[in-house]
């Protein structure tokens, strides 16, 4: 998810902005769900085909397996 503005950004503990994790990964210090970089991608791929009807749901799930494993939550998994 782009994190183009202060409302797409993630919270830490103290409730200030986190500019590494999206509004809907992390709140508060802390990951919203415990996923795997798989379950991330399958949860994801309906809501990136929704959001650019362009992209089929297998292009939506090649191009986060791409780019995930460069996302620092998933680094820290590996």
């Amino acid at each position: 998810m782009p994190l183009l503005d202060e409302a797409s950004l993630g919270t830490n503990e103290d409730g200030s902005p986190n500019a590494e994790y999206c509004a809907y990964c992390y709140q508060h210090g802390d990951f919203t769900a415990d996923l795997t970089m798989d379950e991330m991608i399958e949860t994801c791929v309906p809501f990136m085909t929704q959001s650019h009807p362009e992209l089929s749901p297998r292009q939506a799930h090649e191009m986060m397996r791409l780019v995930l494993p460069s996302l620092k939550r998933w680094k820290q998994k590996s």
